[in-house]
């Protein structure tokens, strides 16, 4: 599966995820938690807007794993979660030089964490609702 993909679309940073997902939604606290500087919007795989960005990258959903888009370009798996790492603050953004471990090791690890993360970690049964505060990084407005 290609990880890194060229596009015509120009996004803010925007993190795809499955709003179903508690590991997901649990990391997408943890970025919000290290983002003060609001680099990141956010888009549920499942929402209007997650759907018509991956409709606009030309890929289905991938609900089993993070969605990165940068401007031109997308990451998946290991690669996008490494990716997000490098725009956090802290000693956070160091974990992005584990790209040097082949991206074979990483996503072999990423997919089996993914494919055990509902019978491990559990299942929402509605996606995420962001406070008030939060809303405006929420690119889906139909909450």
């Amino acid at each position: 599966m290609n990880t890194d993909r060229e596009t015509e679309i120009n996004l803010e940073p925007v993190i795809l995820f499955d709003g179903f997902c508690n590991v997901c939604d649990g990391f997408v606290s943890f970025v919000i938690d290290r983002d003060p500087q609001q680099y990141f919007s956010f888009a549920s795989q499942q929402s209007v807007a997650g759907k018509a960005i991956l409709r606009g990258l030309g890929i289905s959903s991938q609900p089993e794993t993070i969605v990165f888009v940068n401007q031109s370009r997308y990451y998946t798996h290991s690669t996008a979660v490494l990716m997000i790492f490098r725009h956090l603050n802290g000693l956070w953004s160091l974990l992005y030089y584990l790209r040097v471990v082949p991206p074979l090791i990483r996503d072999f690890v990423y997919r089996w964490v993914a494919r055990n993360r509902y019978r491990w970690f559990g299942k929402r049964t509605t996606c995420r609702m962001p406070t008030p505060e939060l809303k405006k990084r929420f690119l889906d407005e139909t909450f």
